[in-house]
């Protein structure tokens, strides 16, 4: 006997069919608010007609990712209600097809679909962010001009630094301290008035400097006008920490990033594991809401598919409100950021099964 039978086709067409012309739907008037939105930035900054195409290449694929398992949810309601008003459900029972024989296609389709969100959140939509990303920087929010105010860095085991600022308009960064520590001595302590940074040589300039070095209980202070120092894998934009560039590292990127940032000290990191855990559980999320979306919509009842649909935009509202709230957690209360994706989906799984459960006793 095939595995994929004529019941399997017919249902998984009638369940990809739906998804991807209700994600087609949702692009295009997500397309249209967003442009009515920008078209002010993108005249005052002149934006390109070539650059503004290529901006919504990258937006559709970030505002796919978003709804993703919400719109699985939604696909796997309105065609699943269409077949139970239509008694098709019935009939397929009735033939002597199980109820899980039933869900076979929805897993399988499900599956389908969290592959490619699989592979699209970890790769793919990061791509795509980094120039969506850029274009916004350029034409809508305009370019970083100062960084963070009093930053300090560890580059390495025993090199940190501080800046008290840096102005990326004329590349200077004012009252630059670099301190190389042995233990608990500090071995050497330079001071710059002021320092740039050479993108194209890879090295900094610092002015106006002031080196403290320590061996033992000798100390000595040399005055130099200027200096220059390689610091591997420093520049000026590790001086801002903005976490919207989680949305613009695939997977390895970000652990390398985060491997570096601990390094550094940095304090929060919890966003950067959140987006990348979340990664990993949002597409799995597609396959419970498909289990819980057939198990409610394969019931033919006297409200109909409408009655269905609004069930199904309560249960997926209540799915982003649980996932919004457990990230915060994460966030802002140091909640396990690996526990705080997977709530929603261990919560909705538990579901999934008692009314799985409902449906075969």
């Amino acid at each position: 006997m095939a595995f994929i039978t004529k019941l399997d086709r017919y249902l998984l067409k009638k369940f990809l069919g739906t998804f991807f012309f209700a994600i087609m739907i949702l692009i295009v008037i997500s397309c249209v608010i967003d442009y009515s939105e920008k078209i002010d930035d993108f005249v005052s900054h002149k934006a390109p007609a070539m650059a503004i195409i290529n901006y919504y290449k990258n937006f559709i694929p970030h505002i796919t990712a978003l709804l993703f398992p919400l719109f699985i949810f939604i696909a796997t309601i309105f065609f699943t209600s269409q077949l139970a008003y239509k008694s098709e459900i019935i009939a397929i029972l009735a033939s002597g097809v199980s109820f899980q024989r039933f869900l076979r296609p929805y897993l399988i389709g499900g599956g389908i679909l969290c592959f490619i969100s699989l592979i699209a959140n970890n790769w793919i939509i990061p791509n795509a962010n980094k120039q969506r990303l850029a274009f916004e920087d350029k034409y809508i929010h305009g370019a970083i001009v100062t960084s963070d105010r009093n930053v300090h860095l560890r580059l390495s085991k025993d090199l940190y630094v501080y800046m008290q600022s840096y102005d990326y308009v004329n590349n200077t960064g004012f009252h630059f301290t670099a301190e190389t520590i042995d233990g608990t001595q500090i071995r050497e302590k330079i001071f710059a008035d002021h320092v740039n940074y050479d993108s194209v040589k890879k090295i900094w300039h610092l002015h106006g400097v002031e080196i403290r070095t320590n061996d033992g209980i000798k100390e000595k202070l040399t005055l130099v006008t200027d200096l220059d120092k390689v610091y591997p894998s420093f520049t000026p934009k590790d001086l801002n920490n903005n976490e919207a560039i989680k949305e613009a590292l695939t997977t390895p990127e970000m652990l390398t990033y985060i491997k570096q940032q601990t390094l550094r000290g940095s304090e929060n990191l919890n966003p950067f594991y959140v987006e990348k855990d979340r990664r990993s559980a949002q597409p799995f999320a597609g396959i419970i809401l498909t289990i819980i979306g057939a198990c409610i919509a394969s019931r033919k009842i006297r409200g109909g598919s409408g009655l269905h649909l609004a069930l199904g935009i309560l249960i997926s509202a209540l799915y982003v409100m649980f996932l919004q709230l457990s990230t915060t957690f994460s966030s802002k209360a140091g909640l396990n950021p690996l526990l705080s994706v997977w709530i929603p989906n261990i919560i909705f799984g538990i579901v999934a099964a008692y009314l799985y459960r409902k449906q075969v006793t």
